[in-house]
């Protein structure tokens, strides 16, 4: 049963004030909601770069007040806008005597729209000297203390427009957030790659260890999934003769929630028929380089007070000689599954009764390796048991052509030579479901369609996926991934 409407709503001091004040701007017929437009002609930022044009000139602005200082019959304001602030001043004997009555009684946060002309005060401020003003929308509650900010981190992602006006830190971010995804696009532009839309709902639950969510179509009467991936999609078009494609898109999945993972999150997927992943390793170091130019200024950055260089070629390190090399345990030497988890035991980390070699050289890997990789790394050759897309290596069928990049400790991409042999690519796609199902997986089924694809010819392809959340965080300086998306996942309050 939904929750009834609560209609006597209980409102602070400040904000029974604001709405006494609107009241009698309505009971005037005055109400600020019944503007519709404004001719905004210029911006702040467009003024102060421009002010040596733009002095004694016509301006009209629009923003948020912020600031105010009453000086008797002159005050200054600072006004929000999409570029930034900028400084207004506003004399009684320009704007009349009703009208400076009318902007002293504004609250902080009011939206106005401000006619005037383009000045640099005595104290070298670019401002604008108002000749009208008038108010564009009634800000009804009181904005967080100028000081301080909004202090309360649950708050900042909750009322993320909150957020944005108190902190220009924030808006900046999603402003960088958006040219780096411009830069990403432009990269696989130029590369000649053909940017495509596939499908978020599945008809099938694929996949080994990421969860779907689970919705249900009422006309199909049937239940479908959000996607996990693009990849499937995407190669079927490889099939049918796309040979450079991509998607940047949403990803969805059931899963934990960390500082690095949130249940939604945007991901591109890239692939290149006639490629190995050798070819879509040197695909990968040069467009995480070449946005990093291009978005963060150089190939030099710092993150979380790490120094991240991204100009020298990226190490290739084997999964197994990594993880050699860091706990002297080696592979190579396991000749069973359960010799391979007494392993683990014998060192302390932990092993599920169903892991294979491949899923313990994985956690080896997770335990001793994954952290200590601060500058760009690729680590390459993952277990065939772990990697149910990737070709086999022909030189040691038990690994495959598959490689992850890690950059301050986490991974950033997931690429490598498709699979493209129908016969192992169905005997892979049975095993992922039954251990899909030993998770709770009761609807994971083969993907007949894919499979039927591949029978068709797959032509040797590699890919990618990079986690384009993860590449703004690091680009950015932003340690959580809650910082970097405009609207995180979280909990209903009450």
């Amino acid at each position: 049963m939904s929750e009834p409407i609560d209609r006597n709503q209980e409102f602070s001091e400040q904000e029974a004030i604001r709405r006494a004040k609107l009241q009698q701007l309505v009971n005037r017929g005055e109400s600020p909601y019944l503007q519709t437009r404004f001719d905004q002609t210029h911006y702040s930022q467009d003024i102060k770069e421009a002010i040596a044009r733009l002095e004694g000139q016509t301006v009209h602005i629009a923003g948020r007040m912020m600031t105010r200082r009453i000086m008797g019959k002159a005050s200054f304001a600072h006004l929000l806008d999409g570029q930034g602030r900028i400084q207004v001043y506003v004399k009684r004997d320009d704007i009349g005597e009703e009208a400076y009555a009318a902007f002293k009684d504004y609250d902080l946060g009011d939206i106005l729209g401000v006619k005037g002309y383009a000045f640099v005060t005595r104290t070298g401020e670019v401002s604008v000297h108002a000749r009208s003003i008038v108010l564009l929308s009634k800000c009804l509650k009181p904005l967080p203390d100028k000081w301080h900010g909004l202090q309360d981190v649950d708050l900042r992602y909750r009322q993320r427009y909150l957020d944005m006006i108190v902190s220009p830190e924030v808006r900046d971010t999603f402003v960088r957030r958006t040219a780096i995804i411009n830069a990403i696009r432009r990269f696989a532009d130029s590369r000649g790659f053909l940017e495509v839309d596939t499908p978020i709902l599945h008809t099938l639950e694929i996949g080994a260890a990421a969860r779907p969510f689970k919705t249900h179509h009422n006309t199909l009467d049937i239940d479908m999934f959000l996607r996990v991936e693009t990849e499937l999609y995407l190669k079927r078009l490889v099939v049918g003769g796309f040979e450079r494609v991509y998607e940047i898109g949403r990803i969805f999945r059931n899963e934990g929630m960390s500082p690095k993972h949130n249940p939604e999150f945007t991901s591109i997927e890239m692939y290149q028929a006639y490629a190995d992943y050798e070819d879509i390793m040197n695909l990968c170091e040069d467009l995480i380089r070449e946005t990093a130019r291009e978005a963060a200024g150089g190939e030099r950055i710092t993150f979380q007070g790490q120094q991240v260089d991204f100009s020298s070629p990226w190490p290739r390190i084997p999964m197994a000689e990594a993880v050699k090399r860091e706990s002297g345990i080696d592979y190579f030497a396991w000749n069973s599954d359960e010799e391979a988890r007494q392993c683990l035991q014998d060192h302390g980390v932990h092993a599920e009764p169903y892991f294979t070699r491949g899923d313990c050289l994985a956690e080896l890997f997770d335990a001793y390796v994954e952290a200590k990789l601060i500058q760009p790394t690729f680590i390459t050759d993952y277990p065939v048991e772990i990697s149910p897309l990737a070709k086999r290596k022909p030189s040691d069928p038990r690994l495959t052509e598959r490689f992850e990049l890690f950059i301050v400790g986490a991974e950033f991409a997931n690429g490598f030579s498709e699979l493209n042999d129908p016969i192992d690519q169905r005997e892979r796609f049975v095993r992922q479901v039954e251990e899909r199902r030993k998770l709770g997986g009761v609807n994971a089924s083969v993907d007949e369609d894919y499979l039927n694809a591949l029978e068709y010819g797959l032509p040797p392809t590699g890919g990618i996926g990079i986690g384009v959340d993860r590449l703004v965080m690091l680009l950015t300086d932003n340690a959580s991934i809650r910082d970097v998306l405009l609207f995180p996942t979280m909990k209903p309050q009450g």
